[in-house]
């Protein structure tokens, strides 16, 4: 990590790009610093004070940029140490037409990953579990919530419900809840995922490590045995920054091209 105080930022007079409010000048400022390399992934700026006596502005302007680059995952923010060039980010691409774990998804592409446990055990289902799971009174289900990660970055949140008697002893997951189905008989052959574009609360921002209100997906996967049951109900948070969701379109069959025939 550079000591960027004796570096880029004790070098002569700043003349910041001009144009716009003066935060945004400052912003633009910092970006092409970054990527004409004065500025590497890791280095840490000089504190509020020094950044706005080094520019010339307010300090108010500097937490407007600054906060603006942390919101674009320019800069990153760590508590009790400072501001930083945030690492770049590696896109994860995962295939909607595929029915697999996070696990193998990320072993396919060669990227080890591990998950930090948030929950484990057997509860009372809420009604929507109830229903989603068909559960009878009196059954219980087995919710685990995960934080996965690559290295230091977190990717996702997955918090799965299944019903107490498919999975009795949440503890016995092992990395994969996938690969744990597929010993017991019960691995799903087939899903219904519902993706939609969030911002992400204070409590998911936290745990992935973004601003609060950073763009995030939420996922809901409703998965089935080929006996047509539920078996597995998961709502998953993907940060925005890290994953792409593709699928491949296929155009339907029509007369034209032999299909519907008569």
């Amino acid at each position: 990590m550079t000591d960027l105080s004796n570096g880029f930022f004790a070098d002569g007079p700043v003349a910041l790009p001009s144009g716009g409010p003066l935060y945004l000048q400052l912003k633009r400022w910092i970006e092409d610093a970054i990527h004409r390399g004065d500025i590497n992934p890791g280095d840490a700026l000089p504190s509020e004070r020094d950044l706005a006596a080094k520019v010339d502005v307010s300090r108010v302007t500097v937490r407007k940029a600054v906060l603006q680059l942390v919101q674009d995952g320019v800069l990153v923010q760590r508590h009790g140490s400072g501001t930083f060039v945030a690492p770049p980010t590696q896109r994860v691409e995962q295939s909607l037409s595929q029915l697999t774990s996070f696990t193998e998804d990320m072993a396919r592409r060669g990227m080890e990953v591990h998950a930090q446990w948030l929950e484990r055990g057997l509860y009372l289902p809420s009604p929507e579990e109830t229903i989603i799971l068909g559960l009878s009174s009196g059954d219980q289900v087995a919710r685990i919530s995960r934080l996965r990660l690559t290295g230091e970055t977190p990717l996702a949140i997955e918090r799965a419900s299944l019903s107490a008697r498919v999975l009795p002893d949440p503890t016995a997951i092992g990395n994969s809840l996938y690969r744990h189905l597929d010993k017991t008989g019960n691995r799903p052959i087939r899903a219904i995922q519902r993706i939609r574009a969030a911002n992400l609360d204070e409590e998911n921002a936290h745990l992935l490590q973004v601003p609060v209100g950073s763009a995030g997906l939420n996922i809901e996967r409703t998965s089935y045995l080929a006996s047509g049951r539920v078996i597995e109900f998961t709502r998953s948070i993907y940060r925005g920054d890290t994953y792409d969701f593709v699928a491949e379109l296929r155009i339907g069959d029509s007369p034209s091209n032999g299909g519907n025939k008569p």
